[in-house]
């Protein structure tokens, strides 16, 4: 992969396993749109970008090679070999899984936002999902670009249940309120998470309310970088029990959260077009 910088804009050439469409929309994030021209765009941390794919080039529109180094490189985790990680699937379904949706990367979101949009998520569909964290973006944070920034959880653990009405999240307020006042007086210590085994840190993101083994394994996934998680909802439930059984193929060990997004997707979409 070569990286140029071409007037205000950021050029990746040559790019393998990275599908911008693929990753951006797989489930992972929920901030992210693709206009008529192909153009997606959105904010992570704290940052507004529009960016478009056209074969095996990415443009990165007006960024600075600060931004790109500093956040775009490790949001979209390219100095991680996926090449190297999805030759040794050598499980059959697995395999055709990465084949058919190759370019999917795991998207190294921020912490606090990962845990958040994860409770909004639960027993939620995607339009929904959305929907709430672009009233939560809107109401209580900061206008970047052509959209707003995550608020962060201090601002958010000031609020009330009556301040977060807007939200129109339902029973998920609560929790949304929960998080923000444990995260915020450190009773759950981010800085403190990024560095604890997995089953420590998992244990210490199961002490918000309304935060179970699903949505504590997504924050650690796409928030945290633990590409050794492996969440399950439906769909990868119903893949573990009719695929694998007597247990995940020993290929994935150390990158279950990698295969689980492939095995995810491919599932997914196979039972839509069957319909």
């Amino acid at each position: 992969m070569q990286i140029i910088k071409e007037n205000k804009n950021i050029i990746l050439k040559n790019c393998e396993c990275f599908d911008i469409s693929l990753s951006l929309d797989c489930g992972q994030a929920f901030r992210w749109r693709k206009n008529e021209e192909n153009i997606w765009s959105g904010v992570a941390k704290n940052k507004y970008l529009k960016l478009k794919q056209i074969n095996n080039e990415i443009i990165f529109y007006d960024t600075t090679e600060e931004d790109f180094n500093l956040i775009w490189k490790e949001y979209f985790d390219l100095e991680r070999d996926y090449n190297s990680i999805l030759n040794k699937y050598d499980e059959l379904n697995l395999a055709t899984a990465c084949k058919k949706y190759n370019g999917i990367r795991i998207l190294k979101q921020d912490e606090w936002e990962a845990i958040c949009s994860f409770i909004i998520s639960q027993n939620n569909n995607i339009p929904r999902i959305k929907g709430i964290i672009e009233r939560l973006c809107e109401n209580f944070g900061e206008r970047t670009g052509e959209s707003y920034s995550f608020p962060a959880a201090d601002i958010l653990a000031d609020k009330t249940l009556d301040d977060l009405a807007v939200l129109r999240a339902g029973f998920r307020a609560k929790y949304i309120l929960d998080a923000a006042k444990k995260v915020s007086a450190k009773e759950v210590d981010i800085e403190k998470i990024k560095t604890m085994k997995f089953d420590d840190a998992k244990a210490e993101l199961l002490k918000i309310k309304g935060v179970g083994e699903k949505v504590a394994q997504c924050s650690l996934l796409y928030g945290f970088g633990r590409i050794e998680a492996f969440p399950q909802d439906v769909w990868v439930k119903r893949i573990v029990s009719e695929l694998y059984p007597d247990g995940l193929p020993e290929c994935i060990k150390g990158t279950e959260g990698i295969a689980q997004q492939y095995l995810f997707h491919w599932r997914r979409n196979l039972d839509e077009t069957k319909q």
